[in-house]
């Protein structure tokens, strides 16, 4: 029962990710906050989603291609760090490699379902090609219902595996916390630089329109 609100919100943010509603609900700094709270520390969620973020930004998800998924990936990784033992340096780290290999497995487990449903609508073909709204209306029911259930699977099944490795890691972990951070952070600005230099070079008016926002983002945050 401690479980199942953390699995419905990662079945929430795996279906967002490409389904339904797609209202950023699954980007990271978002999921991994309301995981933290659903946990009981929002603030842990916060700055482990914080740094999932920044590496998520060289995922660009453009139709049919192969990603990671970061939402479910982002709840996993907040409540994990919600229910680490605090004061110990050992769980950020563990709770940021915890998001990467849930969104790995996540995002194979998106292409499994694609490839499921494609089986499904040919298995139609001939009421499709006569334009049956009731079939095409079961498809998409169907496949939204079926991506729910997926994300609250791997939600279940990750943090179910990876709460004992990040217990773990509170305990046996050596490194001062200094440089845990320094680690972390350093990691996910690496990525997230090199995310936005790609971009730089085929978007136009990309570096005036990241000038502007990071100016005002400064801006807001020295005002308020």
């Amino acid at each position: 029962m401690t479980l199942l609100p953390i699995a419905l919100l990662g079945a929430v943010a795996g279906l967002d990710v490409v389904s339904f509603p797609q209202a950023m609900i699954s980007r990271p700094i978002v999921a991994a906050t309301v995981g933290g709270a659903f946990a009981g520390n929002a603030g842990a969620g916060l700055l482990v989603g914080a740094a999932v973020e920044l590496i998520a930004l060289e995922t660009l998800p453009v139709g049919a291609s192969r990603y990671p998924e970061w939402g479910s990936a982002s709840v996993v990784a907040g409540a994990l760090a919600a229910g680490a033992p605090p004061g110990s340096p050992g769980p950020v780290p563990m709770t940021i490699l915890a998001a990467l290999a849930t969104a790995w497995v996540g995002g194979w487990s998106m292409i499994a379902l694609r490839k499921w449903n494609a089986v499904r609508a040919r298995a139609h073909l001939a009421d499709l090609e006569r334009g049956s709204a009731t079939t095409v209306n079961a498809l998409q029911l169907w496949g939204l219902t079926a991506d729910l259930a997926r994300g609250a699977a791997l939600t279940i099944i990750s943090y179910s595996a990876l709460r004992p490795v990040v217990d773990a890691a509170a305990v046996h972990w050596r490194v001062d916390a200094r440089t845990s951070r320094a680690l972390v952070v350093g990691a996910a600005a690496a990525v997230a630089v090199a995310a936005v230099w790609k971009v730089f070079h085929w978007a136009p008016l990309s570096r005036m329109l990241f000038g502007a926002g990071l100016i005002g983002g400064v801006a807001l945050v020295v005002w308020s």
